[in-house]
């Protein structure tokens, strides 16, 4: 049986702290959180919720390898609500973990969480317990001369997280799509940045077809955020630009009119049908 990359973690929240009026760092701790490590970049893991009215979230007695079908199992009104998030920080004394939330208001069951988040509230994590644990996407092949971003609001952590990652001096050009002026945060990077924050209704692909790029060197684009906006940016780029698609990481964060419940029960669909 192969060595398991992630573990699961009993925590609860130690503080939290509004970053913008919509994002909100909340701040995690727990017994066996000093296991917790990240590969920086825009290393993921997975949150489990309580639902409305529980103390903790529900889980299967046995979380082991096979944890995911006995989640699937419980009746879905009842079992905890699972998220995927950005991994922002990861401290070792004390062993704490930040998560940042793009708050929402009401309008999914994650940002009304955090949103109301208060010391002592209970939650799960499954964290990875190894650098290489295939959580992180953002790997530029060897070669790469310059780096371009494109995000909304939702993936702004891993925004934060990769230019702190990045070599210094690295040349990176960033489009960060937010609600308004006062959602613009400060991130903090060695690398040669260029950061263009678009105010909505600014598009994302509208900006990146818009801009001058240099017209050669090897070029590797990272872009992720709401689901049909990553998918034009990453269509202008292959097609009018000419980039390598294998120098061309997107992943859609959320898709418009869809919960992240919908999108995996599609994913599992799929699966099932190959």
């Amino acid at each position: 049986m192969p060595t398991p990359t992630y573990g699961f973690f009993d925590v609860t929240v130690l503080r939290t702290h509004r970053l913008s009026p919509t994002m909100q760092r909340v701040v995690l701790g727990g017994p066996g959180l000093d296991a917790v490590v990240s590969g920086g970049r825009d290393q993921r893991l997975k949150l489990f919720l309580p639902q409305d009215g529980q103390d903790a979230p529900v889980l299967p007695d046995v979380l082991d390898i096979d944890w995911y079908p006995r989640w699937r199992a419980l009746d879905p009104g009842v079992r905890g609500i699972m998220r995927t998030y950005t991994v922002r920080n990861v401290r070792r004394e004390p062993a704490e973990v930040d998560i940042d939330f793009a708050l929402h208001g009401d309008l999914g069951p994650a940002s009304r969480w955090a949103a109301a988040a208060a010391p002592g509230d209970r939650l799960t994590l499954l964290a990875p317990n190894c650098h290489d644990n295939g959580g992180v996407d953002f790997r530029p092949p060897e070669g790469t001369d310059r780096v371009l971003l494109c995000a909304d609001e939702t993936a702004l952590p891993a925004v934060a997280g990769i230019l702190e990652w990045l070599p210094a001096g690295t040349p990176v050009t960033a489009w960060i799509s937010v609600a308004g002026p006062a959602d613009r945060i400060a991130l903090e990077t060695a690398c040669a940045a260029d950061i263009r924050w678009l105010i909505r209704p600014a598009s994302l692909a509208a900006a990146v077809a818009e801009a001058e790029l240099p017209p050669a060197g090897s070029p590797y684009a990272w872009l992720a955020g709401e689901a049909a906006a990553v998918r034009d940016v990453r269509r202008h780029l292959v097609g009018e630009r000419g980039f390598d698609r294998r120098a061309v990481t997107f992943t859609g964060y959320w898709r418009r009119g869809a919960t992240e419940d919908t999108l995996l029960e599609e994913a599992v669909a799929a699966v099932q049908e190959d």
